[in-house]
């Protein structure tokens, strides 16, 4: 890629050897790659679209959502990238707000009723949408027009279209809903090529010795992100159409592969397939994102039986791989989450959320970061916009993290998850590893409410269920474990309530299972009110 080139199209580097892709065992050359976009460019020309044009892209992972994104490039069109986990409220919100004119679905997947979920979206509510392409049928029943998504069908255009500006937005993402819905991320082909290259560089990806398991969804920026990066390394990248364990597993071992990004959930199941000591002897860099309990043991077991699991930062805003932690890191801070950044022109800083002043190193602040990754904006939403980036250009994260004072930084939680106690900001995950290191305890969650004027934390735990338990042991009590956690923290930080439960409630997201803390508050108050 040369230095002055941020096209989504300089990262297919046709010279390369080796496929691009490999789908579901069939291989994609960097040749027919440019010509499936090419062709692409062609249909979309011809079903009316143009620059500034929303293409909504609803598919699970194949070479035509690749194919759509890159054509748009070279329109000037927009895609609006659909999780396939969306049902019909959300992608209603979705289409309203990009105003999508077309609408690229699956005809079905495995148990995914598309035209199903879209019967229940009134024309009403998305009035920009004008018709459907459907991708392995000629249509499914619908409001809209349908016609049959043929590109590939279609002879290579004489002349393909000039690329468009680097600049315009050319990607939406969807951030993480909120009462008045998500709002849509716009990247540019410069945003998105720039910090492919950067990952490129910093990881010293070599199409001779290096390859991607993409097994996330490349509707979310972790599956976009990397497959990008990789993309503009020359390294052959194996694809998943969706995440089970099992395949994963299997092109895992059988192709050696030595790169892959995922879930702590998704490393836990594939970990759990093999009782192989060392399943995987070419694996180099997994990062992961650590979204359930327990994401600490699971990294020391994964690196017991060779797999090297990194943690890393990322968000729609900024991009997925925003930062990564390095080999030459102690483990214990290899996988936290946070690390190095990936560019070496990326700034990162943290701010004192009660004074407002910048935090120095060791003190937990929100992470602000400007980078070449940063977005450009929110999609028709100015206003949401100014809120989120600084007057000298930091996006605002919500995040709270420390500095390390080397360079690279520790995310601890989300701003929303962070707890004032006794005057200090206290991430959760702290008091959780305290609990889960308590015997009889499997999980932990913690949350903060207000306990008669001053704020408190709650815990919730699921007790541990051990096959070898003797019967008459009983599960550990409210105040042993109080008492237990008063000899290890200070006492603001000691739970108020400790209540046991099954289960903890969580949601699915494009990148993993969530557990939902805003219910556990809710829970926590109704129950301590019922008291």
């Amino acid at each position: 890629m040369r230095a002055d080139d941020f096209s989504l199209q300089s990262l297919i580097r046709t010279g390369t050897a080796g496929p691009a892709f490999v789908f579901d065992g069939t291989p994609v050359t960097r040749a027919e790659l440019t010509q499936k976009v090419e062709q692409t460019a062609a249909w979309l020309a011809a079903q009316g679209i143009g620059e500034g044009d929303v293409v909504a892209v609803w598919l699970v992972n194949r070479i035509e959502w690749i194919a759509l994104l890159f054509a748009a490039a070279r329109l000037g069109a927009v895609v609006a990238a659909v999780n396939t986990r969306y049902r019909s409220a959300e992608v209603a919100h979705l289409l309203k707000v990009s105003g999508a004119r077309l609408m690229v679905v699956e005809a079905a997947f495995r148990s995914i009723d598309f035209a199903a979920i879209l019967t229940d979206v009134a024309k009403t509510e998305v009035p920009a949408l004008q018709k459907l392409a459907v991708v392995g049928a000629d249509a499914i029943p619908a409001h809209w027009p349908c016609v049959r998504f043929d590109a590939f069908d279609k002879p290579s255009p004489p002349r393909p279209p000039a690329e468009s500006d680097v600049d315009l937005p050319v990607l939406l993402y969807t951030t993480s809903g909120t009462t008045k819905g998500p709002k849509l991320v716009a990247h540019s082909q410069r945003t998105l090529a720039a910090h492919a290259v950067s990952i490129a560089e910093a990881l010293t990806l070599s199409p001779q010795r290096h390859s991607l398991l993409a097994m996330l969804p490349f509707c979310g920026t972790f599956g976009m992100t990397s497959l990008l990066a990789f993309l503009a390394a020359g390294v052959t990248i194996h694809v998943l159409d969706a995440f089970e364990a099992a395949p994963a597993l299997s092109i895992l071992s059988e192709h050696g592969i030595t790169h892959a990004f995922g879930s702590d959930e998704m490393f836990r199941r594939i970990l759990a397939l093999t009782d192989a000591p060392r399943p995987l002897t070419k694996a180099e860099v997994f990062g992961f994102a650590a979204f359930q309990p327990g994401w600490r043991e699971l990294a020391a077991e994964a690196e017991a039986r060779g797999m090297p699991l990194f943690g890393l930062y990322g968000s729609s805003e900024v991009q997925a791989l925003f930062s990564i932690g390095r080999a030459s890191d102690a483990f214990a801070d290899r996988i936290e989450g946070g690390g190095w950044p990936m560019s070496p022109q990326a700034k990162v800083r943290a701010r004192d959320t009660e004074t407002g002043e910048l935090a120095p190193p060791g003190v937990s602040g929100e992470i602000e970061i400007n980078a070449p990754s940063r977005f450009l904006g929110y999609f028709n939403n100015p206003e949401a916009t100014r809120d989120a980036i600084t007057a000298d250009g930091f996006f605002r994260t919500g995040d709270i993290g420390r500095l390390r004072g080397d360079g690279s930084f520790v995310y601890e939680t989300r701003a929303g998850d962070a707890m004032r106690l006794g005057g200090f900001l206290v991430a959760p995950g702290e008091i959780e590893d305290e609990l889960k290191s308590c015997v009889g305890v499997a999980d932990a969650q913690v949350v903060a409410v207000d306990l008669k004027g001053q704020a408190r934390c709650v815990a919730f735990v699921i007790p541990a269920q051990e096959p070898q338990q003797e019967p008459q042991q009983e599960p550990p009590s409210q105040e042993a474990l109080v008492a237990r956690l008063r000899e290890r923290l200070a006492g603001y930080k000691v739970p108020a309530r400790i209540y046991f439960v099954d289960a903890f409630p969580v949601t699915d997201s494009a990148n993993g299972i969530k557990i939902q803390r805003t219910r556990l508050r809710a829970m926590a108050v109704d129950r301590i009110a019922s008291e």
